[in-house]
């Protein structure tokens, strides 16, 4: 059903089913998590790994905000779902990134049983201790739903209550803000924007409604969403490549200190080694940029392109870029990704920076997707977005870390934290605050 003829203010005060799903389809989710777990499946199959909940905005109690037999009845219902009859004819005949059945027919044979495993729960000091113990191919795929019912469900509480009217002010405000975003975004010329939202949206509907408004008002410089689901329904490109969580495990099952270092190149090699050449670009910061680029071979500089995520846009990009023409490549021909806590100021500043001197993208997340605060009639802080992750927590029993160019973002045991800071170093990272 289109949003279109969906009057999402009038749903959420309306709403009186006795489970209003937030997860309706296992496609609710960023497509690099399909083509990660393809290759999970294929070369680590037998290699645990759970995940672990993450609230960065530690000052916002997530158990006082939402009801613990809500979210349990929400992962739950996620955990019935299983892929359609429909959906698996879509993955495996629709083209992406320009190839035709890039997931195997034994991936999505199997991926017709599929289902999300259990899960750990419970409160410690007003925040949920949240857990997905399993096979490595099992637990990936609970990060994006899981996250997507946790803001939801904030989402839901912070309006409980609120009338038809204030509803309706609310979502015309925050449509009039989007739209206002959007008129902006059309003064770049050769803007190449995307969709990455699912992991901290408001909610379904209203994602869904971001999603269709970009595409009427921003046509062909809307290049696509990360939400599957989305790119099924509206005839959209399903866009991603890889995420940390794949250098993160496999420094956590490295040996030897030489194996942890060389883990961030070794799954960029399983990775161009599973898809064949396509869909090379980079994520470098899991254990700092400076590290990556200072130790990576030069075979990483052929790779299409960089998605520098924790660095602000333009330093970390004139850093890559740096890299880049110190090995002889030029930057012309190559990819920057944008996608770290991006809106539309640092969107144009990237953008005008930059014209003419790479080939940009940007993926716009939580502040496209969720940005209500101010909007309501009421003050009301619950509607602010805050930084909630789903991070590998241990590999086959070994802890795992993420660093990040952002120390804020830092993920792991303090211990290992530090004995990953000696391993790598801290060259130019830099404390930023983490708001989304």
């Amino acid at each position: 059903m289109s949003t279109s003829k969906t009057d999402i203010a009038r749903r959420v005060y309306n709403h009186t089913f006795k489970l209003d799903p937030i997860v309706r389809s296992l496609l609710d989710t960023d497509f690099y998590k399909l083509l990660m777990l393809q290759m999970i499946w294929r070369l680590y199959p037998d290699v645990d790994a759970t995940f672990s909940l993450y609230n960065r905005s530690s000052s916002v109690r997530l158990a006082d905000e939402i009801d613990i037999d809500a979210l349990r009845e929400q992962l739950d219902h996620a955990r019935q779902i299983r892929f359609g009859k429909k959906e698996m004819i879509w993955l495996a005949g629709n083209s992406f990134y320009g190839t035709r059945q890039i997931f195997s027919p034994d991936f999505i044979a199997w991926l017709e049983d599929f289902q999300l495993p259990e899960y750990e729960l419970s409160v410690r000091d007003g925040q949920f201790d949240l857990h997905f113990h399993g096979r490595w191919a099992q637990t990936t795929m609970w990060e994006i739903p899981a996250l997507a019912i946790i803001n939801e469900l904030r989402s839901r509480t912070a309006m409980h209550g609120m009338g038809r009217f204030a509803l309706d002010v609310l979502y015309a405000r925050a449509k009039a803000r989007t739209w206002e975003k959007v008129e902006r975004l059309k003064n770049l010329p050769e803007l190449r924007i995307s969709d990455f939202g699912t992991r901290r949206r408001h909610s379904f509907l209203w994602q869904r409604w971001c999603v269709e408004a970009l595409k009427e008002g921003l046509g062909d410089a809307l290049t696509g969403t990360s939400n599957v689901l989305l790119a099924m329904d509206n005839d959209l490109e399903a866009l991603g490549t890889n995420a940390h969580e794949l250098p993160m495990v496999a420094a956590a099952l490295a040996q030897t200190e030489d194996e942890l270092r060389a883990a961030p190149y070794k799954v960029l090699k399983d990775w161009q080694a599973h898809y064949g050449g396509n869909l090379l670009i980079v994520l470098p910061d899991a254990f700092g940029t400076a590290s990556f680029l200072d130790n990576a071979p030069d075979w990483v500089a052929d790779w299409t392109g960089f998605r520098p995520d924790s660095a602000p846009p333009i330093e970390g990009g004139e850093k890559i870029m740096r890299w880049w023409r110190e090995r002889g490549r030029d930057p012309r021909e190559k990819l920057l990704i944008f996608s770290d806590g991006l809106d539309v100021d640092a969107i144009e500043a990237a953008y005008h920076h930059f014209q003419g001197r790479v080939r940009m993208a940007f993926g716009w997340g939580t502040n496209l997707t969720n940005d209500f605060a101010g909007v309501s009639p009421q003050v009301n802080p619950a509607l602010k977005p805050i930084s909630l992750v789903i991070k590998v927590s241990s590999a086959n029993g070994r802890p795992a870390v993420k660093l990040s160019d952002n120390p804020a973002k830092a993920v792991g045991d303090p211990a290992e934290i530090a004995r990953y800071l000696d391993i790598f170093g801290n060259a130019e990272m830099t404390a930023l605050p983490v708001t989304v």
